[in-house]
Formats: structure tokens, C-alpha cells, sequence
């Protein structure tokens, strides 16, 4: 499945605030992000819509399978792409910046082959 970038950030922010606390509310995501509220209800609509998150009665949301596949792609590119970065010299904050730009448009051999050589 092709989704945005927007919606792959989503995602991947989902997971990791799932891993800093025990529920995850849109308003979580909108501080954490510094988005309005409103943007922030709106794109989890689309990802419900789409399959890709739950969310319950109380207003908590977790990922789905699929979600789930997807956010822990796009965070292990960027794990990767920021410490590879990092390594050759390039400032945390700059390198944070430019995993974040490069994690969603790198091919899948490349990243592989960045995976394999940074290790």
C-alpha cells in the first residue's frame, strides 16, 4: 500500500509515543508534533478509514497489523539514516532533520544496502 509521507510520520510518531506511555490520544500527537488538534483529528480519521489505526471508545488509539508494519519500517529507516549520518560527521539535530526528509523517498535497495554496510 502507497501512502503519504504525512501519514507515514503519523504513524511512526504513533509508535513511538506508544513506547513512552501507556495511552495515545490525538492530543498526544498534536503536542508531540506541535500540530493543531484539528489537523491531527483529521489525519487519524484517514488512517482509521484507511485500516491502518484503531481508535477506542475513549479516544486512545494503537495501530493496526498493517499500521504497525509501516510505522516499524519507517522508524527502523530512520534509526538507521540518522546514526549513519551521525557516523560520517553530520550534527544530531541536522542528522534527526535529514533521516526525517530521507526515510520516506529511499528505495528499498538502497536502504538495504545502507543497512548492510553500516553495520
Amino acid at each position: 500500500m502507497n501512502i503519504y509521507e504525512s501519514a507515514e510520520d503519523y504513524l511512526e510518531r504513533i509508535l513511538i509515543l506508544q513506547e513512552k506511555q501507556e495511552g495515545v490520544r490525538s492530543i498526544d500527537i498534536a503536542h508531540d508534533m506541535g500540530f493543531s488538534k484539528p489537523s491531527v483529528s483529521v489525519a487519524m480519521k484517514k488512517l482509521k478509514e484507511a485500516g491502518l489505526i484503531i481508535i477506542d471508545d475513549e479516544g486512545f488509539i494503537s495501530l493496526t497489523k498493517e499500521g504497525h508494519v509501516i510505522a516499524d519500517r519507517i522508524y527502523e529507516r530512520h534509526c538507521v539514516l540518522k546514526k549513519l549520518l551521525i557516523n560520517i560527521g553530520v550534527s544530531q539535530e541536522q542528522a534527526e532533520k535529514d533521516a526525517c526528509k530521507v526515510e520516506h523517498v529511499i528505495s528499498e535497495e538502497t536502504f538495504e544496502a545502507i543497512k548492510k554496510n553500516s553495520k
